[in-house]
């Protein structure tokens, strides 16, 4: 497995949040749903993307713009106009001046919200719990990404966003993760680096098609056919961390999605991904990540619940 599919197997969303929004300058919405990965593109007009803390950036049709969460992100037509509407953790909407709620009074049909005669058509869609996209993808991920998307594939999406067929969730979700899995790929393909180059690129195929097996830099240098040194040096300069860290990070982000079964033991998933015991993992899980795997899988079952009841109330109200 190299490191380009490793990272883009993980994205598998499950009835994720769409909406298509229309919109008439000057047009302005505040995202604070925290969601852990949102992905826009605009299918009439452009818009401008303003993170908190963060530069912004222009999306113009062609394009799609993938913005990882939590933090809160504003969308307009204009840099200088002031937001209107605010979408909360719930995906409810509300007017920012008074409060009011208004996601039934501009909802325009099957996941379709906004203005009647909008001149701005934005779809975007919302994984709501992050075991949909893989822990590895989502940490490699830079806060926001902007980059070209397949027209056909927009169109397919958009008009599937307006129909109520059996199984439509599905379709969604899939043409979802296509759309995700382009712009990623695109993005990685720019970088080129580690994959490709012929000391790093094997090493990671290595990690990753067999992440259980004992692994050390000696070994993993053998394999590859160069030095200790040569492999420590060329892996953290391309990688940005040496190989039994990175390894570190792969078995834990490998664990955080298998425990999210409950069906998985605590010692299965140490056996899966080459920790000895369930204590060992637990160590490791705790020192990286902050967490127990008990805390880890506590928090994703209540994420999970939260974010399936916000797709029920937004499928019964049509949309946002």
């Amino acid at each position: 497995m190299d490191a380009l599919t490793a990272l883009l197997e993980g994205p598998k969303a499950r009835s994720a949040f769409l909406i298509k929004s229309v919109f008439s300058p000057p047009w302005a919405v505040r995202i604070e749903d925290r969601a852990p990965l949102s992905v826009m593109t605009m299918v009439h007009g452009s818009a401008w993307l303003l993170p908190d803390g963060g530069e912004p950036v222009h999306v113009a049709p062609g394009q799609a713009a993938l913005v990882r969460g939590p933090d809160a992100y504003t969308l307009c037509d204009a840099k200088d106009t002031p937001a209107q509407i605010r979408v909360g953790p719930d995906q409810r909407c509300s007017r920012i001046e008074d409060g009011e709620d208004v996601c039934d009074s501009m909802t325009l049909g099957v996941r379709t919200w906004g203005e009647v005669a909008g001149s701005a058509v934005l779809l975007s869609g919302t994984y709501q719990d992050p075991g949909e996209i893989g822990s590895r993808l989502l940490t490699a991920l830079p806060p926001v990404l902007v980059g070209p998307v397949d027209p056909t594939l927009v169109g397919l999406l958009s008009g599937e966003m307006s129909r109520t067929e059996p199984a439509q969730e599905v379709v969604l979700d899939r043409l979802l993760d296509l759309l995700l899995i382009g712009v990623v790929r695109g993005w990685l393909a720019e970088r080129g680096g580690a994959e490709n180059d012929p000391v790093t690129g094997p090493a990671l195929r290595l990690l990753h098609e067999n992440p259980a097996y004992g692994w050390t830099v000696e070994a993993l240098a053998r394999k590859v056919g160069v030095s200790r040194a040569a492999l420590a040096r060329r892996f953290t300069e391309l990688v940005g961390e040496p190989p039994m860290a990175y390894l570190t990070g792969w078995r834990l982000a490998m664990a955080a999605d298998l425990l999210r079964d409950p069906s998985t033991t605590l010692a299965s998933a140490a056996h899966q991904v080459g920790y000895s015991s369930a204590f060992a993992l637990s160590t490791a899980f705790k020192r990286v990540r902050g967490v127990s795997p008990r805390e880890y899988r506590t928090g994703t079952t209540a994420s999970g619940a939260v974010a399936s009841a916000a797709t029920t109330e937004s499928s019964r109200a049509g949309g946002r």
